[in-house]
């Protein structure tokens, strides 16, 4: 990375999700099976910048996202953002997401998310839906 901003310089010294800290292997439910496609790590905001992640969505017939996580005004809105510039439908689990403050949380969901999600749902929406 060439021009690294205050978020990249306070990551790299706290090590946030740096392999072997807290949060930076896979949950034990969520690790990534036999076959299963693994894509490249990014390495800002978006999931979808400097990565195989579109491709790798395409390859498979992708067509919808569900963004849940961290964090709820960067690196989710980041890539829901990204993910509709390149066509998808974006889906954003609310209550299945965080940030570093309260503040923070809200300006994502309830303010920008709105106007560019084509969901936002909490996750007993989202199963729901998925039963219907």
């Amino acid at each position: 990375m060439a021009f690294l901003n205050s978020s990249h310089i306070g990551s790299e010294q706290k090590q946030l999700f740096a392999r072997g800290q807290y949060g930076g292997d896979y949950h034990p439910d969520l690790k990534p099976q036999k076959g299963e496609t693994i894509v490249s790590e990014h390495w800002t905001s978006s999931a979808f910048a400097n990565t195989d992640l579109d491709m790798q969505l395409k390859i498979q017939g992708v067509d919808h996202i569900v963004l849940a996580g961290l964090v709820a005004n960067t690196c989710l809105e980041s890539t829901g953002r990204y993910g509709v510039e390149l066509g998808y439908h974006v889906t954003f689990l609310k209550d299945a997401t965080s940030a570093f403050s309260e503040e923070a949380y809200h300006s994502a969901v309830d303010i920008n998310w709105p106007a560019f999600a084509h969901a936002i749902l909490t996750t007993r929406e989202f199963v729901e839906k998925l039963k219907n």
